[in-house]
């Protein structure tokens, strides 16, 4: 939508589980370049849950939340969203999405052509790549010759019973929950994954090896039924030795700095999109990528 008589842009949340309660809603609560217009979920209930949390309406009606917004912020299951944003991009709205984009590669290229041709922008939400530890990693990574590299993520998100086990990370299991950090963050610090091969059990161990744009090669291992907190850590090797990033090493005050710095710089850095008609880098074409690549190893197990 066209208002440029707003002072700052007008975003609304779609969808209210574990993510919305813990991250999305508290980010557009907080954040000074936004204002948070309204809470729509599928549940009334849980719509009025985050809303009544943070002080704002709920909006019975998804069409009228995409007329009275210039952007809206997903914090649905992947099948859902790809729907939902499909249909918000046609309302010229940006979107800001969660991972994975879609459930598979075809939701994902679908999404993708829709936003497209209705020219709006995206970003998404890839949480790891709005620390300052992570970004100070990337531009090290860029001029450090590395050879290849490893990465991990354990978690405990596809465990019954904990915080983040929703039914499709149950369905679904670790690679299509944890598989887009893991893989973006490969991709994007030894450079274009242009191969992958894959063993294990997605509902239990995943490992595999990437092969990189130039010849470099890369090692992965993922797991969501580890039942331990868990973060990302991806390590650059080469004859100098090695950098890394390594998010479950945080201490306790380091992770809440860099919570709240990514909070701040998601919305930020989407305002910006909207404000300049532009897709993010981090884009949905962004996610189409580590969608193919998560679909090429699920294949394999």
């Amino acid at each position: 939508m066209d208002d440029t008589s707003r002072d700052t842009p007008r975003l609304g949340l779609v969808g209210a589980g574990p993510w919305a309660r813990m991250f999305t809603g508290p980010m557009l609560a907080a954040s000074g370049a936004a204002t948070f217009a309204g809470v729509w979920a599928r549940r009334p209930e849980a719509a009025q849950e985050v809303a009544s949390a943070h002080g704002v309406a709920v909006v019975d009606d998804l069409d009228e939340l995409f007329a009275t917004c210039d952007g809206v912020v997903f914090s649905l299951p992947p099948d859902v969203q790809a729907t939902l944003a499909a249909r918000a991009a046609r309302a010229g709205v940006a979107v800001l999405l969660d991972k994975p984009v879609g459930l598979d590669t075809g939701q994902a290229t679908e999404l993708a052509a829709a936003i497209d041709e209705a020219g709006v922008p995206s970003q998404v939400i890839l949480t790891n790549r709005y620390y300052d530890s992570m970004r100070s990693f990337l531009a090290e990574a860029a001029s450090f010759d590395g050879y290849g590299g490893r990465a991990s993520f354990f978690g405990n998100g596809c465990v019954p019973g904990t915080y983040f086990a929703t039914p499709w990370r149950l369905a679904q299991g670790g690679l299509l929950d944890l598989g887009p950090h893991v893989l973006d963050a490969l991709d994007a610090a030894i450079g274009p994954i242009v191969d992958i091969r894959a063993r294990g059990d997605a509902h239990r161990l995943v490992l595999l090896e990437c092969e990189h744009d130039g010849g470099r090669l890369s090692q992965a291992a993922l797991s969501a039924t580890s039942n331990q907190p868990g973060g990302l850590a991806v390590e650059v090797l080469g004859l100098d030795g090695g950098i890394g990033f390594d998010a479950a090493a945080f201490a306790a005050d380091q992770a809440r700095v860099e919570f709240a710095t990514a909070m701040r710089r998601i919305v930020d850095e989407f305002v910006d999109c909207i404000g300049r008609r532009e897709s993010h880098p981090l884009d949905v074409h962004r996610g189409l990528h580590l969608q193919r690549l998560i679909d090429r190893a699920a294949a394999q197990l």
